[in-house]
C-alpha cells in the first residue's frame, strides 16, 4: 500500500528542481548516516531500499563508494537503476561497473561481494517494467532525457565471507 508520504516523495522526486539538488545532497547525507551508523542505515533507504556500492573507477582504478537506491530481487541479486535523477549523462558508477564488474555492496550492515552485469534486450525490458512498478518516477526521468537509462543487475558472488 502506497502511503501519502510515499506519493509526496514520488511527486517531488520527479521534478527538475529535485534532479538538480538531490545528486549533491542525498549522497552526502547517505554517506554520513552510513558512517555514523556503522553501515546499518542509509537516510534515503527510509523511502527506497539502498546500498553503498564500492566499485573500481573505470578510468582512475581507485575505489569509489556510492550510495544508491536499489531494487532487491530476493534471489541474492539487486537491480541498480542508472537514472542519475533524470539528468542527461549516465552516472559514473555505471561506467565503473561496466569496466570492472567485480564490486561490493553494503546491504543492511553486511559487505557482500557482487558481480555486475548490464542488462539488454528482453531482460532489460522486463527489469525496466519491474523498476517502474517499484518506483514510478523512473518513467519521468526517462521521458526527460534522450539516453536509455542503464539497468545493472548485481549478484552476490559468494567469494568468501562478506566483509
Amino acid at each position: 500500500m502506497i502511503t501519502i508520504g510515499v506519493r509526496l516523495v514520488q511527486r517531488v522526486s520527479s521534478t527538475r528542481g529535485f534532479s538538480k539538488v538531490a545528486p549533491r545532497v542525498i549522497p552526502a547525507l547517505d554517506r554520513a548516516v552510513h558512517r555514523l551508523s556503522r553501515g546499518k542505515l542509509l537516510l534515503s533507504a527510509q523511502m527506497l531500499p539502498g546500498v553503498i556500492l564500492t566499485s573500481t573507477g573505470a578510468r582512475s582504478g581507485l575505489q569509489r563508494r556510492t550510495p544508491l537506491a536499489c531494487m532487491p530481487e530476493g534471489d541474492g541479486s539487486w537491480l541498480l537503476i542508472g537514472s542519475n535523477f533524470g539528468r542527461p549523462g549516465h552516472p559514473s558508477w555505471t561506467a565503473n561497473l561496466i569496466a570492472h564488474p567485480a564490486a561490493r555492496i553494503s546491504w543492511k550492515g553486511r559487505e557482500v561481494p557482487v558481480t555486475a552485469r548490464l542488462l539488454t534486450g528482453e531482460e532489460r525490458a522486463s527489469a525496466w517494467q519491474a523498476a517502474l512498478a517499484f518506483w514510478p518516477p523512473y518513467a519521468t526521468y526517462q521521458a526527460r532525457i534522450e539516453r536509455e537509462i542503464r539497468l545493472l543487475r548485481v549478484t552476490a558472488t559468494g567469494d568468501g565471507p562478506p566483509r
